[in-house]
């Protein structure tokens, strides 16, 4: 008896063992046609914090870098220099608007401009500054 207590408990044990298998392979079959539709979806995540970006919108940058002679220390003419060179960055920044919509803008919105002025001088090079701007647009193509 003891023999055919064994072979039961043996057969207890596999039977669930095969019902799992068998719950395992039909998983799989129904989770496999699922899995592979998943495939062609597209999933785009968004940064917080990035502004929605409109469909038909573009950004578009531009900058420039250019040297203005005079003096650089801290007198009136010198400051008078430094206002003139940042008007001009944002003399452009105004009629890039312009120039988009002439070209391949619908509307144009800045979204910033910024300068950086830096003193050159030395006995080898002309006194004045090195003057760069950046700015930053959104159109909407025509």
């Amino acid at each position: 008896m003891i023999g055919d207590e064994r072979a039961t408990s043996m057969s207890e044990y596999r039977m669930p063992r095969l019902q799992f298998s068998l719950a395992a392979a039909i998983a799989l079959l129904v989770v496999a046609p699922a899995a592979s539709h998943a495939q062609g979806q597209r999933i785009i995540v968004e940064q917080a914090g990035a502004s929605p970006r409109q469909e038909g919108l573009v950004r578009v940058q531009s900058s420039v870098n250019f040297f203005v002679a005079g003096p650089t220390g801290d007198g009136d003419e010198a400051q008078k220099l430094r206002d003139r060179a940042r008007r001009t960055v944002y003399e452009m920044a105004a009629r890039e608007c312009d120039l988009l919509r002439e070209v391949l803008a619908k509307d144009c919105r800045m979204e910033s401009v910024s300068t950086n002025i830096n003193r050159q001088y030395g006995q080898q090079q002309q006194e004045g500054f090195n003057v760069n701007g950046a700015m930053n647009f959104q159109i909407s193509i025509k």
